[in-house]
């Protein structure tokens, strides 16, 4: 393998107990081994608040431990209905509690609804629970089985949430119409840990 910066993810599991996190502790020991100088994130779902999963996950050193929230809390009865907005909180402060050094990261989808004020208040969670790298992009229906974009949003205003973001203390940030949960990833890994003082 010649792959600097690899992103690990998966489907929502929660038919197994663990919610997969030993299949994703497995896959980043076996990059590992084949690639040491692989850097490894991994974006994992809430694993249903079963804190020892994540444990599980976080003893086979990730790089990155990415959970997205996806949208603002008034909008997560339609959204993601089976989801919690506090659980997906608790588990990224989980994450710093075990491990206060690791970097996680989030992201959310706008053109949904939401206003201004509350893609900040999100912001503003995420950095009370210690999330390093936020990421921004522009929701786009699937299917027409999908919600339908309520909105989309002017380029213009990513620069202005990625400028707000960074103001407020977000070391890494990406916020753009066609930004992902991995766009860039390793680059954005990359600022963190210059503004940490470990590059």
């Amino acid at each position: 393998m010649h792959v600097q910066y690899a992103v690990v993810t998966s489907v929502t599991r929660d038919d197994l107990l663990d919610g997969g996190a030993s299949f994703f502790a497995e896959t980043i020991e076996r990059i590992r081994e084949l690639s040491p100088q692989t850097l490894v994130e991994v974006l994992i779902p809430d694993l249903q608040g079963n804190w020892e999963a994540l444990a599980f996950i976080l003893a086979a050193r990730p790089a990155v431990l990415n959970h997205n929230m996806e949208t603002v809390p008034r909008l997560y009865p339609t959204v993601r209905p089976q989801a919690g907005y506090e659980l997906s909180l608790s588990l990224l402060a989980e994450c710093k509690r075990r491990d206060p050094a690791m970097v996680t990261k989030s992201g959310i989808m706008v053109g949904l609804g939401e206003g201004r004020r509350e893609i900040e208040t999100v912001m503003d969670d995420l950095l009370e629970v210690g999330c390093d790298i936020l990421t921004i992009g522009q929701y786009l229906q699937p299917s027409k089985n999908h919600l339908p974009v309520v909105d989309f949003v002017a380029p213009e205003v990513f620069v202005e949430l990625e400028g707000v973001a960074r103001k407020k203390g977000f070391p890494g940030v990406a916020s753009s119409p066609m930004v992902r949960s991995s766009y860039e990833a390793g680059e954005i890994y990359r600022q963190v840990t210059e503004s940490r003082g470990q590059a």
